[in-house]
Parts: C-alpha cells; structure tokens; sequence
C-alpha cells in the first residue's frame, strides 16, 4: 500500500469512523492538545482526510498527495488541496499562523522530511508555530507505509536543519514508556520561525 492510492484514503477513513471509536470519542484528548497550541490559521501538511481540520482555527487549509484523501475532507467540509492545486492557489508567503505536520514525516526517510517542510516554511509568517506530531514505537509499527522512526532528536534536528528553533519534545498523552506498547502515544514539538 502506498499513501498516495485510494485504499489508503479508505484505510484512514475506517479507523477514524470506527463505531467503538466514536462511541468512546478516542480523539477527544488528542483534538484538546491540538487547539492548547493556538496554532491560528494553520496549513496542514499532510492533511488526509482531514481529521485535524475541524479542530484548527478558521481559515486554516489542509495539503495532501492522495486526492482520494482530499475528495473526503471537502466532503467534510474543508479546505483542501492536492499538491498541484495547491501550488496552483499561488497562496502568498507567510499567510500562516501555523505549520502542522501530524503523523507524516514517519512515512519518509529524514532527508525527504526535510525538504517537505523547507517547502512549507515560506507559507508561515515570522515568529510562526511549526507544531509536529509522530507515532512513538508502538505507534510506528502499526503502518506498513511508516519509512522512519522519528523520535525526539531526529524532530529537534529537522527543525534546527531548517532554521527553525525547536521547544521541548514532549510525549502525549502518556509518558515516554508507555510509546513502547501503546500505539496512539505521540511525540509532539513545537518550533518557531524567527
């Protein structure tokens, strides 16, 4: 399987409806510890089908590779991009708040995250909030298209590699440990623009 073809799309669409899911609202600490970071009006990179966009400020824009991804966040409502229209939008230079980068630089190697985000960076104005979210171990396995294990000093040094100055690493929602054998423990980063 890969990210860009529509059993993917699927995929995310199944898990995030899952009936236990939504009779549980699982999300409901994650989308908490998404709108504590006041990230504004915020592009998300990476967007899927959307599921972070109903929990950022208005105005915010979600970009994604799979265009099956993108046809069920408009579905949903959001505003969202395929790589092409995006680039095609001509949206001007540092028209947001904020960066998201959730749950997408573990699908690539460190060098190609890289060069994602140094793409981004000219959408997000001075002294803007990149904020970054990756699966800890447990979390990583569980996908066959995750590429590469990004743990705290590898999301320092990306951000430091593009010249954005990193905060704390911090382990959501649970301490560190608990990433081993829990699969929804996160690490999340926030960085600013100078």
């Amino acid at each position: 399987m890969r990210t860009d073809d529509a059993t993917y799309a699927q995929r995310l669409r199944t898990l995030q409806f899952a009936k236990w899911k939504q009779v549980l609202h699982v999300q409901a600490p994650y989308q908490a510890n998404l709108r504590r970071q006041h990230l504004g009006r915020t592009l998300d990179v990476g967007c899927g089908i959307g599921r972070n966009l109903g929990v950022l400020e208005a105005g915010s824009v979600g970009v994604d590779h799979n265009e099956t991804s993108i046809k069920i966040a408009r579905e949903a409502g959001f505003t969202a991009y395929t790589l092409d229209e995006f680039a095609e939008a001509q949206l001007p230079h540092e028209s947001f708040d904020g960066l998201l980068f959730a749950h997408i630089l573990e699908h690539m190697d460190a060098a190609t995250g890289v060069e994602l985000v140094e793409g981004y960076l000219p959408y997000l104005r001075h002294g803007g909030t990149v904020f970054i979210i990756c699966p800890q171990e447990r979390g990583f396995a569980t996908d066959e298209t995750h590429v590469e294990f990004m743990d705290g000093p590898k999301l320092r040094a990306l951000c430091e590699q593009v010249g954005l100055t990193p905060g704390r690493v911090r382990s959501f929602p649970f301490p560190r440990a608990i990433g081993k054998a829990f699969a929804y423990n996160e690490f999340c980063l926030r960085a600013t623009k100078q």
